[in-house]
């Protein structure tokens, strides 16, 4: 049953549109074979009351004990194994897909580590973020919001039909730079939008993205940095280094994701993590063939030594700094405070 059962962790920050995105979802055919679980940071769930309204027959858990990323009991697991059981006697078939709907506030990696316990359900997992068109680039500041598009698989662009023809071009830059290892869902047309945000992804957890340039004019407080190894890697060095990076910038680490080449293996290893959560590094493609090694870590507050300092020293080059470049600059003194 849970072969092709797809989980969607549907993020995104305070107002940007995620229960619009489910509920217009739910009006779908392709819904019916749905399960949606609600977390909302308090003990009112109206998110779930919306989508009820709009969701029918659609079975819906409540997780309103407090955002889903700061419990530490095993309340996900439990729902999660719940719906999985639950009879279904109008349905046509089993669930194909359940998807979280986390508070404005919660961030991914916690999230993650709490599925990790499913593991023998062998879920398809994907981390959906919206990105509001009309004010995404103001929440930037707020490392929740940073923290959802980082970890994000796919990002849908919301509230495009809101905006002028320009803006749109804006936050599309604005979202591609926030997370070059991303999807993104940047088409105006509504209903092709929604069909996309829930589409399984292309090659989940086997394709790694393509390393993109470091972009410039973006959030002050994230950095992309693209390193290449700096010649061929032992597996201990390799695992050691990222052991170390994790140590070194704790919760600053938002994303890791590469395709890298070590001696003991033909074939080259797809490493990446949420946050400081690593899935453990495994062949990927055939041997002799695939891209260069590289690895992108997106990171918050970073300074140019905190990654050419990471032991093993001299694993990686790392693009050169550039302290023009706004998207590289110092994290600003202070930081806005979330409004409910």
């Amino acid at each position: 049953m849970t072969d092709s059962l797809d989980f969607v962790v549907l993020t995104g920050f305070l107002g940007s549109g995620k229960t619009t995105l489910l509920r217009d979802f739910l009006g779908r055919p392709e819904a019916a074979d749905t399960a949606i679980i609600v977390n909302e940071a308090g003990e009112i769930g109206l998110d779930g009351l919306i989508l009820r309204e709009t969701g029918g027959d659609v079975p819906m858990s409540m997780l309103s004990n407090g955002c889903v990323c700061c419990q530490v009991t095993s309340d996900l697991a439990r729902t999660v194994e719940a719906l999985l059981s639950a009879e279904r006697p109008d349905a046509s078939g089993p669930l194909r897909r359940i998807v979280l709907e986390t508070s404005g506030l919660s961030k991914p990696g916690p999230v993650l580590r709490q599925l990790a316990s499913l593991a023998a359900l062998r879920m398809r997992v994907a981390v959906v973020a919206t990105y509001d068109a009309a004010r995404g680039w103001a929440t930037t500041g707020f490392e929740e919001a940073a923290a959802q598009w980082a970890a994000a698989h796919r990002i849908v662009l919301t509230k495009l039909d809101a905006v002028p023809e320009a803006r749109r071009d804006a936050a599309r830059a604005e979202s591609a730079a926030l997370n070059p290892l991303a999807e993104l869902v940047t088409d105006p047309d509504r209903g092709a939008a929604v069909a996309a945000a829930f589409a399984p992804l292309a090659h989940p957890g086997r394709e790694p993205a393509t390393p993109l340039p470091v972009p410039g004019g973006a959030h002050p407080r994230v950095a992309v940095r693209l390193g290449r190894p700096a010649g061929p890697l032992a597996y201990d060095d390799l695992a050691a280094w990222l052991d170390n990076l994790a140590g070194r910038l704790g919760d600053r680490l938002l994303r890791l994701k590469g395709l890298v080449r070590v001696a003991e293996s033909e074939r080259p290893l797809l490493v990446e993590s949420v946050g400081t959560l690593f899935s453990p590094p495994r062949p990927f493609g055939r041997p002799g063939e695939g891209a260069a090694p590289f690895v992108v870590v997106i990171a918050r507050d970073l300074a140019p030594s905190d990654l050419e300092g990471v032991d093993p020293v001299g694993l990686f080059r790392f693009a050169p700094w550039r302290d023009g470049n706004p998207f590289l600059r110092a994290a600003p003194a202070g930081r806005p405070r979330a409004e409910p």
